[in-house]
């Protein structure tokens, strides 16, 4: 399976998902001169319970002609005592703001019981055993089950609750060797994205005794003689426990043999002279080829491969020679197959929709054939090989999954497989395995996975498991999709949800969400969280699926990238002001809400339109756009964003950048929405920094604005990190938070 690193480092599955020490912040100390809040909570506050950290109005960068203040630069040191104690202040006055809301118990409990209903993944064979991942309910992560066969009795295989007490250690990325002998998997600890490797024998469920340390944003890639794997590493020295800042440079391919120390590992790649490329690996079908995908950014990549044929029995003992495919950072590609020396890539090269092409590693003059056609408007969403000689293809249309099964040799269509309107959000299958099993969901099916034969004369999916929650009756709600025009005429598809019967006289709340970014993709599937909102508040969800997304291909991309990144604020903008025209809510009953890319989206939205807004939630956003690459994995983030080192870009970037555009309302808007931001002390890919230096600035400017009664507040959580792998308790406590926020800020009751 090949990955890349999408956004802020995230592991993004190129192909269908197949199962899917130290403290900075924790141990905080007070100092006197911040004040908390500490009285009962409204929905208005003052700036003399805003904590007041120290300004360093000193701290000017010349940048490209322009002088640029940065007068929190000192909270970047994420350590220092008084970075610490901004931290303790700012989440002494959260929450008791928080906790005193009437509702909390009640939304807690509600959130705990429709959460607590068994949710299962696709079952995958490996070896003669077939595999699956299963949640009870409120486990907090989820379990990794083995059976002998489809109706074999499971048990339990893998259990990473039982790594830890509060479930911070989770399961990250993870593959069989060919065999299904051994079972390599990637833990993760406080929601860091810095991962050791165990090793465990199927056979006796006991682990190897070697670790392999300092891995992130890595493949395993198991050689099919089944003696060891391929992996990236980096040889940081210092702190990598996710607190750090440091940036990821200089990752390198080892090879491990299973049975051995780290120390043993043999260096197999590396490209000393471009310290910010990433080396994703695969073992090709055949287990002849390694191929490899070489990223910068987190768009285009190169491709080599190495014939792993002739190597020692006991592995590489070196360096190996890569064969390049494609040298230049223009496209996307992705291996999907091959057939002898002809490799099946998936690209966007020539086809901003995407198409399958070959190329003949023998024949490198041949140059690239098409094997299955760009669809002129259907995304070509992702495809793999089953059964020998067929590929299971995903397209996407009006963001919504439609899945086919092709011929490899012809790329001929054979059949399509009934979805209903949703995602497919689970796949198993490979070239040598003559089934397949896709889960299904959408906003009202918790999840539905079918099982399809392919070797018998007729191709018909069957109900393998149908996931149900009790208490929860899809036919109580409705959920539709409009398309809306843009401040540029462009139509932005939009999904709705709310109850049945709904009177449209802009009295409801309304949750409206977005991403807009590096070609990701926000698709119906199925959320607790959100149906509480609808149900217990009455709520109006929205989804709109703005430009920067890859929901209609490249050009959607690219039209909400770069220098067209304004594009997703003002087609997030105008979402709210549609929803409001329609009548679903009103402008003060508007929470809007976003992550990472879409906190940055929630930032640059409030700074430009507070008027539109009655609350707004930023997870984890890049607020300071003009430092963004100096940390962590920030630098692949140019790709969408730009480099704020050069000029034009910079001109740019300045014009949106969150912390940089902070002022006080004029004209219609009153005062800022009532604002949250969330945080974690073990987020590695959008560090604690941007947050802390946006709230900092946000409640110094206008915290003694005349009109502000808005809270302006920061949640900041401790041993978790970007959001992959928190555990459920963690999951329910911060919706729980989001939403009293909420209802603290509008004054909302609850059913």
């Amino acid at each position: 399976m090949s990955l890349s690193v999408g956004f802020c480092g995230k592991m993004v599955m190129q192909r269908c998902i197949q199962h899917s020490a130290r403290s900075r912040l924790t141990r905080i100390i007070r100092l006197l001169h911040f004040q908390a809040y500490s009285g009962k909570a409204t929905g208005a506050m003052s700036i003399a319970e805003y904590p007041k950290p120290r300004r360093d109005e000193t701290c000017v960068e010349e940048l490209h002609g322009h002088k640029v203040v940065d007068p929190y630069r000192w909270m970047e040191d994420a350590d220092a005592p008084e970075t610490k104690a901004f931290v303790d202040a700012q989440n002494r006055l959260t929450m008791p703001y928080i906790q005193s809301c009437p509702h909390r118990e009640k939304l807690r409990d509600t959130l705990k019981t429709m959460m607590d209903f068994p949710k299962i993944g696709c079952p995958f064979k490996r070896g003669d055993r077939y595999f699956y991942f299963y949640n009870s309910g409120l486990q907090n992560q989820s379990v990794l089950h083995v059976q002998d066969s489809l109706d074999a009795e499971p048990r339990v295989f893998v259990d990473p609750n039982l790594f830890s007490e509060d479930g911070t250690v989770a399961l990250t990325n993870s593959a069989f060797s060919e065999d299904g002998a051994t079972f390599a998997y990637g833990l993760s600890t406080s929601g860091s994205d810095w991962n050791k490797i165990h090793f465990r024998c199927v056979e006796t469920g006991k682990d190897y005794p070697e670790v392999l340390e300092k891995v992130k944003f890595s493949s395993i890639a198991w050689t099919h003689d089944n003696k060891g794997i391929f992996y990236g590493r980096f040889n940081q020295e210092g702190t990598t426990d996710g607190s750090e800042t440091t940036s990821n440079l200089n990752q390198k391919l080892y090879y491990h043999r299973l049975g051995t120390d780290q120390s043993e590992d043999v260096l197999c790649v590396q490209f000393t002279d471009h310290p910010k490329w990433r080396i994703g690996a695969e073992v090709s079908d055949c287990g002849r080829y390694l191929i490899l995908l070489l990223s910068e950014g987190c768009k285009d990549n190169m491709v080599y491969y190495v014939d792993l044929q002739g190597l020692p029995e006991d592995g590489p003992r070196g360096l190996l020679s890569p064969v390049c495919i494609v040298d230049k950072f223009e496209a996307d590609y992705e291996y999907v197959t091959n057939t002898g020396p002809v490799v099946v890539f998936r690209t966007n090269k020539s086809a901003p929709n995407y198409h399958l092409v070959t190329f003949d590693l023998e024949d490198p003059a041949a140059g690239w054939s098409v094997l299955l056609p760009e669809h002129s408007q259907d995304v070509l969403d992702w495809a793999a090989c089953v059964n020998t000689d067929r590929l299971v293809v995903c397209y996407m249309h009006d963001v919504k999954n439609i899945l086919q099964l092709h011929s490899l040799s012809s790329g001929e269509k054979l059949s399509t497989f009934p979805l209903q309107v949703g995602t497919v959000v689970g796949y198993s299958g490979k070239k040598k395995d003559t089934a397949i099993f896709y889960k299904f969901t959408s906003f009202l099916s918790p999840g539905i996975i079918y099982r399809c034969e392919l070797n018998r004369p007729t191709i018909k999916p069957e109900v393998f498991k149908e996931i149900s929650v009790a208490g929860f009756n899809p036919s109580e709600f409705e959920c539709y999709q409009v398309f809306y025009s843009s401040k540029d005429g462009t139509k932005i598809p939009m999904f709705i949800m709310h109850k049945k019967g709904l009177v449209k006289d802009g009295t409801a709340p309304c949750l409206l969400y977005a991403y807009g970014g590096f070609n990701i993709s926000i698709t119906p599937t199925f959320s607790v969280s959100k149906l509480v909102f609808v149900q217990h508040l009455n709520g109006v969800f929205a989804l709109p699926n703005i430009r920067g997304g890859g929901e209609y291909g490249e050009r959607w991309h690219n039209a909400g990238r770069l220098f067209n990144k304004q594009n997703c604020f003002d087609d997030f903008a105008c979402a709210a002001e549609y929803l409001v025209r329609e009548r679903y809510t009103s402008s003060h009953l508007v929470s809007c809400e976003g992550g990472s890319n879409g906190g940055l989206l929630v930032g640059a939205v409030v700074n430009q339109r507070p008027e539109l807004f009655g609350a707004a939630i930023a997870h984890v956003g890049v607020m300071d756009m003009l430092r963004f690459h100096k940390f962590t994995i920030g630098y692949a983030w140019v790709t969408d964003f730009g480099n704020p080192d050069e000029k034009e870009h910079f001109e740019n970037i300045i014009k949106y950048s969150p912390l940089h555009n902070i002022r006080k309302p004029t004209g219609d808007a009153k005062q800022y929405p009532a604002t949250l931001l969330l945080t974690a002390d073990h987020d590695d890919r959008v560090v604690p920094l941007h947050s802390l230096k946006y709230i900092a600035e946000l409640q110094h400017t206008l915290g003694g604005a005349p009109g502000q009664t808005n809270p302006l507040l920061i949640r900041v959580d401790t041993k978790a990190g970007h959001g992959a792998g928190k555990p459920t308790a963690k999951q329910i406590d911060e919706c729980s938070d989001i939403y009293c926020f909420i209802i603290q800020a509008l004054g909302l009751q609850v059913q």
